[in-house]
């Protein structure tokens, strides 16, 4: 599961035991990015609040399902299968639209987004979260501006940057403890985005 001790859920006591109890799925199941985190608690609890916040929170405008395709793009950037596995599952839920998803996949996997079926802002939105994740020292003032002349308001343009770099920081909690998705129950995400404590995945 990870290159590192974790605790199980059934062996979890104290702090643990809360924290597993609040994002635990069906059948008491807790994603491995979750449980990576066993040995230290607080760490858990700051990893699942910001998740919680910067993707699934009812204050963010952009629709879940594009937050999720920027989320796919860019662990699939940093060559993260994990994430890529969990936020496409949860990406085709969202969506709704099998056929729709799947040729954003393949847009994905070919690095070319701008052949993937998003509009024009949202393809914006790709290409910064590009740029954002190869390259970030490379963004320059006009890269926000180009986002703000295809429609992105500020606070959306926010949004964006925050999701991207929540993927990143996620990505590389898997990719440098080798978090596998043996185990986990893809595509489950804390959905009652009306209540930040809540961050039970259903």
């Amino acid at each position: 599961m990870s290159w590192i001790r974790t605790v199980p859920f059934d062996e979890a006591t104290g702090r643990l035991k809360k924290l597993y109890d609040r994002v635990t799925g069906p059948d008491n199941n807790v994603d491995n990015i979750m449980m990576v985190h066993s040995l230290r608690p607080h760490s858990m609890e700051g990893h699942m609040a910001l998740y919680k916040n910067v993707l699934h929170h009812s204050a963010n405008t952009i629709p879940k399902w594009f937050l999720e395709v920027l989320g796919v793009w860019v662990s699939s950037l940093n060559r993260c299968g994990y994430c890529v596995e969990h936020h496409f599952s949860g990406l085709q839920r969202l969506l709704d639209d099998e056929a729709r998803g799947l040729a954003i996949r393949a847009a994905v996997e070919a690095g070319t987004p701008e052949t993937a079926p998003l509009d024009a802002a949202q393809a914006a939105a790709m290409r910064y979260a590009r740029k954002l994740t190869e390259d970030p020292a490379s963004l320059v003032e006009a890269d926000v501006e180009d986002l703000r002349s295809v429609g992105w308001d500020d606070g959306e343009i926010l949004e964006i940057n925050q999701v991207c770099a929540y993927f990143s920081y996620a990505n590389r909690t898997v990719l440098g403890l080798g978090c596998s998705t043996d185990g986990d129950v893809l595509g489950l995400s804390p959905n009652n985005s009306d209540n930040p404590d809540d961050w039970g995945h259903r």
